[in-house]
């Protein structure tokens, strides 16, 4: 058969077929996200005391009791993290979870937190327990690591060193206020002027 025989034949064989008038697919219509659901997506990563759903108690994603907790906002330095997580900040306040149930501990765990804020505390220590024998497991532990990703001040969190209480305890570093970021950049600008 020559080139000139299988070109016939190609066109005899495609005689009914007509050329497509668009070369490109159409997608169908993508979803759409509405404003409600930016807002509800927001408000569950940034919520207030005032919603009845802050910091809940209804549900956690479950961890083990020697896992360690660890979380870091965008914006903080790996060297700061880095020192919150070798124990290298000074403890300026202790709050003990142990004892306590799920609403008592998400209360005091708030309530310590503003007053920190309120005293210029940035480092503190938070005893959760490991959890060994709560059932499920890791309880507590589950519910204070959840919490503390969504507690706006949290700047960084990180399970303790053994000597400060190990997987049972994290260290949490919060949010400079406005008058020791003030204090920082005039010390800075003593120093570079």
């Amino acid at each position: 058969m020559s080139h000139d025989d299988d070109f016939a034949l190609f066109q005899e064989m495609m005689g009914d077929v007509k050329p497509i008038k668009h070369d490109t697919a159409e997608h169908k219509k993508q979803h759409c996200v509405s404003e409600a659901q930016l807002a509800k997506r927001e408000a569950a990563m940034w919520l207030t005391e005032d919603d009845p759903e802050y910091l809940s108690i209804d549900h956690a994603p479950m961890i083990k009791p020697e896992d360690i907790i660890e979380f870091k906002k965008d914006g903080v330095q790996e060297g700061v993290f880095r020192k919150l997580r070798l124990g290298k900040y000074p403890i300026q306040a202790r709050l003990d979870l142990h004892k306590r149930t799920l609403k008592q501990a998400r209360d005091e765990v708030v309530q310590f937190l503003k007053q920190c804020m309120r005293m210029d505390i940035r480092t503190v220590v938070i005893v959760h327990g490991r959890g060994e024998k709560s059932n499920p497991p890791a309880l507590m532990k589950s519910y204070v690591a959840q919490w503390l990703q969504q507690i706006n001040e949290v700047q960084c969190v990180h399970s303790a060193q053994r000597f400060h209480g190990g997987t049972g305890a994290v260290y949490v570093l919060l949010k400079k206020s406005a008058d020791k970021k003030n204090e920082t950049r005039e010390r800075h600008q003593k120093r570079l002027g």
